[in-house]
């Protein structure tokens, strides 16, 4: 049982509390049992030039006012790093650990056996293991298999889309009828899907273009539900909300379709803004505004060039702002994103360069909820709380080794950047190695030598600087080896892979 371990040592943790919480004054005891709500709104293919307070909003044709104001609440971190694509960010944000660990390195794709590890203890997990109730209303990603699946992995309510699908699912039955390959009928075609703790996934309805257009404002309707039962029950709540804003297809619902200036992607971005001021408007409703960490980040950079789809007159993209790649791409813009955090009172208001991984998130909510870290496994992210509580500005992370496949591509060290791979094509140009394509058709060795970039003075990665700045390959493959050395007590299960057997 992968509990046994984890809760023997939390088990020695609460004695240990309990004796202390007994020479303590009485207020101070009563402090420290307090413990804050958890929003956290994960958006979906925000470019790190999408959001206004980022370079975009307003002057992109598209405002984002209430997210502009969040960030101008809390903690607008600027240097914040994800993995290159939708599964192996969500893959490492539920773990704290790379990707590549639980063999999601990979997109996930319905009818391929890639899956959430059933051993893998997630940040619900943590958190219920600390006293919250847990939901997560959205988008999952994490593979099919039923070990893998939400309701078995902590969280006690989902609602969303299939476990193993994404937000474009709803084509395939058009896509099978148009190529006269598939013809599915609606109701065997992908559904909504809800489930509580341990139950099966029981079908809502089926999962149409029309539920496309609105399916948000269905995850913030569950979502204030959620908040408000855990209010009257006197408990703290942990509410994962993946939405769907801005993944292609931008299908805008009727409210907020040409609300922008640029199309259907412009369209969507304001309607994810409007949906993150919904659910801060609920927190200050039910007086939870003080209590309650509220998150707002993106799950890796935005669909790139050439994304134009379903007749939209604009492509369908966001932008990375100075940094180069995309979506898949394995470049700064494709693992550099937005993030906010904020919890009044006890975060201070700023913009933040500390580096911060999404991993980072798992042990930094663990001290700040009072749940453990497993001590069993490798855990990558860093407890980053000192950082948001503003006592060390600085930050603890200077390095974040990026993976496609089994193929260990990138590391970053401070504002150094190394390719292990040198790309022959992709789709952010010469030099952009991308996982979309797969690291084979895109990638060919270095001959020995990676290729080094300062992203500070080189934010579009032209000029390998690897000759000149050669001292900068010490750390960059001393981060390297410090991983490597975890994999001889913990080797990584096998890699996602789909071409080669």
């Amino acid at each position: 049982m992968k509990w046994q371990l984890w809760r023997r040592t939390h088990d020695v943790l609460m004695i240990a509390s309990s004796l202390i919480a007994q020479w303590l004054p009485a207020e101070t005891a009563v402090a420290q049992q307090t413990k804050p709500n958890i929003l956290f709104i994960l958006a979906d293919n925000v470019g790190y030039g999408d959001i206004g307070v980022y370079g975009g909003g307003e002057l992109r044709g598209s405002p984002t006012p209430r997210i502009d104001r969040l960030a101008t609440e809390g903690l607008r971190l600027t240097q914040f790093l994800v993995e290159p694509s939708c599964t192996p960010s969500r893959a490492a944000l539920m773990t704290g650990r790379y990707s590549i660990r639980s063999g999601l390195s990979l997109v996930a794709v319905p009818g391929t056996p890639f899956s959430l590890p059933e051993q893998e203890i997630t940040m619900a997990e943590m958190l219920s293991e600390a006293g919250y109730a847990t939901a997560i209303f959205g988008k999952w990603h994490l593979g099919a298999q039923v070990y893998s699946q939400p309701q078995n992995q902590g969280f006690e309510e989902f609602y969303g889309i299939p476990p193993g699908d994404t937000w474009d699912a709803f084509g395939m039955i058009r896509q099978g009828r148009q190529t006269k390959s598939a013809d599915i009928a609606l109701d065997e075609g992908p559904h909504i899907v809800e489930a509580k703790l341990g139950e099966p996934l029981r079908l809502v309805k089926p999962y149409t273009e029309e539920v496309r257009r609105g399916i948000d404002w269905e995850l913030v309707d569950h979502g204030v539900d959620f908040i408000r039962r855990q209010k009257a029950a006197g408990k703290p709540f942990f509410l994962y909300l993946p939405i769907s804003r801005t993944h292609f297809p931008n299908l805008p619902s009727k409210r907020f379709e040409g609300a922008s200036r640029i199309g259907q992607f412009g369209d969507s971005l304001m309607e994810g803004d409007a949906i993150v001021g919904a659910m801060l408007d609920a927190l200050k409703e039910l007086g939870l505004e003080d209590d309650t960490i509220v998150i707002f980040a993106s799950d890796n950079g935005p669909d790139g060039p050439g994304a134009s789809r379903f007749g939209t007159d604009m492509p369908d993209m966001g932008t990375t702002g100075p940094y180069r790649g995309a979506l898949g791409d394995v470049s700064e813009g494709a693992i550099r994103t937005a993030a906010v955090i904020r919890w009044p009172r006890r975060i201070t208001p700023r913009s933040s360069y500390a580096m911060f991984s999404i991993m980072d998130f798992f042990p930094t909510l663990a001290h700040l909820a009072g749940g453990n870290v497993p001590g069993d496994r490798p855990i990558d992210g860093i407890d980053q709380s000192d950082l948001l509580l503003g006592q060390n500005e600085s930050g603890r992370r200077e390095h974040l080794l990026t993976f496609v496949g089994s193929e260990l591509v990138a590391v970053r060290w401070k504002q150094f950047r190394a390719y292990f791979v040198d790309v022959v094509s992709g789709r952010s140009g010469p030099g952009g190695a991308t996982l979309m394509g797969g690291v084979g058709s895109s990638a060919a060795p270095m001959n020995g030598y990676p290729k080094v970039f300062n992203i500070e003075s080189d934010p579009q990665e032209e000029h390998n600087i690897g000759e000149m700045y050669n001292w900068v390959l010490g750390p960059l493959l001393k981060a390297v080896e410090e991983y490597k050395a975890t994999l001889v007590q913990s080797p990584n299960p096998p890699a996602a892979n789909m071409t080669k057997f």
